[in-house]
């Protein structure tokens, strides 16, 4: 599944792994980050990456769906 979201050009691109509970989190020294591509246009990427402030995995996968359902909706900007 590919879903896509575009806002003012910009795409963001999410490919989620459904057999990967983990997908687009990685731990860095203990605090689980998110990582994810936005495309600001047709022949660019930009890679996105932030901090999810939580050593914790559950709480971390509840931050990712948030932020990815508050990309979705338009709620939180593409842009850095």
């Amino acid at each position: 599944m590919k879903p896509s979201i575009t806002t003012n050009s910009e795409e963001l691109a999410i490919r989620v792994d459904v057999s990967n509970l983990n997908h687009h989190l990685w731990n860095n020294n203990g605090t689980w980050w998110l990582h994810y591509t936005v495309y600001p246009t047709p022949v660019t990427s930009d890679r996105r990456r932030r901090s999810l402030r939580t050593q914790n995995i559950k709480q971390a996968r509840l931050i990712r769906d948030k932020i990815f359902h508050a990309l979705a909706a338009g709620k939180l900007p593409l842009a850095a």
